[in-house]
Order: structure tokens, then C-alpha cells, then sequence
């Protein structure tokens, strides 16, 4: 689940083709973190646009994947990141962990229940890798996965009358993928 890739976004178009993808990263290094102390030329492996994701209604950018030599050059960047407002030659970036395919699934699984917090104001976030956080009673509340979640809501008439839509839909979508129709003696 854990890569040493790196996602930067809001790079201009044809940026590569200068002086190549690899080199894009140096450059926001040099002008965002100039004392990271990362060996510029040692710490990019390799870069390539990613590939466009074709959804008509929604027009974005293509995204760069640099492929970092070691996963604390990476963590050094993001951490440094975070505390500073990026710009690549003026224009603002953003630089994020590039996640695995099974993480971003898992990461949308929260969707519904994101959303059903998110109306009542309880402040979710869902954190690293795949984890949902929200502010309940003052308190912030983590669940790493579903089923402690739903343990935690049974607790909780009043969140559980918040999520009761989220959860029941959930089961649904379960049942649905791992329902089989058996046969009967009629259907013979």
C-alpha cells in the first residue's frame, strides 16, 4: 500500500519537454525547499505524466508520478510541503502521496458515510492511508474500517440516526455482490 511515488499537480502543460520530467521535481525543490537537505540529482528515479482519465464532464489536467529513490526523501518532501504554500515557477502546485489502486478503492468506500457527516457538520476527514475521522461530542473519533465504526454507532442512537442511510446502503451493495439466486424445486 506504502509507494515512494509522488503526485504533483497543476503542472503546466509541455513543462516536461523542456528540460524533461525528472528535472521538475529539482526545480520545486530548489525554489520551494532550498535548505530540505535532499541530494537533488540522487533523489528522482523517474517521472511521467499519468495517463489521462477520460471523464467528459469534468476537464483536469494530467497529473506527474516521480518515482523517488528512497521513502524519506519522499516523507522529508511532503512533511515540508505541508507547512508551505508550493509554487513551480510561480504557478501554485500541490504535491501528494501517490496511493495504490487497492487504497484509492478504499479510500472511496468511505464516500457515503464522508458525505452523511459532512451534512451534519461533524468535520470528516479521512486520513492516511484509509482511515475516517470526524468530531463527535467534542471528541475526535478514528475507525480504521467499517465493522468498528458500526460497532461504534450502535453506542450512539444519535449518530446512528445520521448514518442509518450510509450503513444500509452499505449492506445492500454487500449483499447484492455476494447474493447468488438458488434454485428451487419449481424453477426445475
Amino acid at each position: 500500500m506504502r509507494r515512494k511515488n509522488l503526485r504533483i499537480i497543476g503542472i503546466p502543460k509541455n513543462v516536461e519537454k523542456e528540460n524533461g520530467a525528472e528535472s521538475v521535481l529539482n526545480e520545486i525543490i530548489e525554489e520551494n525547499f532550498p535548505n530540505l537537505g535532499i541530494e537533488r540529482e540522487m533523489c528522482v528515479e523517474e517521472a511521467f505524466r499519468s495517463p489521462r482519465f477520460v471523464n467528459v464532464k469534468r476537464p483536469t489536467a494530467r497529473h506527474m508520478v516521480v518515482q523517488m529513490a528512497k521513502m524519506n526523501d519522499k516523507e522529508r518532501i511532503l512533511r515540508a510541503a505541508r507547512q508551505k504554500r508550493i509554487t513551480y515557477k510561480g504557478a501554485p502546485v500541490r504535491l501528494s502521496a501517490d496511493f495504490s489502486a487497492e487504497t484509492l478503492q478504499a479510500r472511496r468506500e468511505w464516500s457515503d458515510i464522508f458525505k452523511a457527516l459532512k451534512d451534519k457538520n461533524l468535520q470528516p476527514r479521512i486520513l492516511y492511508l484509509a482511515r475516517i475521522s470526524f468530531r463527535y461530542e467534542g471528541e475526535i473519533k478514528s475507525f480504521p474500517d467499517k465493522q468498528k465504526l458500526r460497532e461504534f454507532v450502535t453506542k450512539s442512537p444519535p449518530l446512528q440516526e445520521i448514518l442509518k442511510k450510509a450503513l444500509i446502503s452499505e449492506k445492500r451493495k454487500k449483499g447484492e455482490k455476494g447474493h447468488k439466486p438458488q434454485s428451487t424445486e419449481t424453477d426445475k
